[in-house]
């Protein structure tokens, strides 16, 4: 250890603030292309921004400059598929319609004429099972009121054995009962036997005669023996 950690040192000039007094998050943060702002709404040309890159690039290996005259790119669009049902229409035969039409809807009819029977199926499987899952919870509800019964029976007939045992064995008098403690009521005490010995004490007599009188005894006993 060194007494540097002891040593004053001098205070800095000019005012000293904290860090947190410092200004902090002076630039206003914009929202950039792809993070759901204003610049997303605008239409980019991508394949526009791809060939002006790839010049660029050629230009900065060939050792030219990297500025590259920018030229208006012309943008073709795809022509519109014509489909044969748009104008068709217009000019397909009546005739022709009419039994295109007649048609469909026979088709219609068919399915939904399927779809019936179908439906009209499943709703006759559905009464089938609805039918059966009646019959087992009725069978189930039948077995357990018979074995609740079976059970009472059970418990009544418990109930006049034990009634019958008790009235048997209920009078005293018949049954000789033994009314002999067969413990004390402090066989489980701690301090027990405290007061042996007492029973054993003589009663204090009179005795006139100073050697045979029992505070001799008792002085001759602590002292002289």
């Amino acid at each position: 250890p060194t007494f540097d950690p002891a040593r004053g040192k001098d205070a800095q000039k000019g005012p000293a603030y904290h860090q947190r007094l410092l200004p902090a998050h002076t630039q206003l943060k914009v929202r950039q292309p792809g993070q759901g702002g204003d610049a997303d709404h605008e239409v980019r040309d991508l394949r526009a921004e791809l060939l002006k890159a790839e010049k660029a690039h050629h230009a900065k290996i060939n050792g030219g400059s990297a500025a590259v005259e920018e030229k208006p790119i012309p943008i073709t669009k795809r022509p519109l598929e014509i489909t044969p049902g748009a104008d068709g229409d217009e000019e397909e035969d009546p005739e022709a319609k009419r039994r295109r039409v007649l048609e469909e809807t026979r088709d219609i009819d068919a399915d939904s004429d399927d779809a019936e029977d179908d439906s009209s199926d499943e709703e006759s499987d559905e009464e089938d099972e609805t039918a059966e899952l009646l019959r087992e919870l009725e069978k189930i509800k039948k077995e357990r009121a018979e074995q609740r019964e079976r059970e009472e029976r059970e418990k009544e007939a418990l109930e006049e054995e034990r009634r019958e045992v008790d009235i048997a064995k209920g009078n005293p008098l018949l049954n000789g009962k033994d009314f002999n403690v067969k413990r004390r009521w402090d066989d489980d005490v701690i301090f027990k036997n405290q007061a042996r010995g007492t029973e054993d004490k003589r009663k204090k007599e009179f005795v006139n005669d100073l050697l045979r009188s029992d505070f001799h005894k008792r002085f001759m006993s602590k002292y002289v023996r």
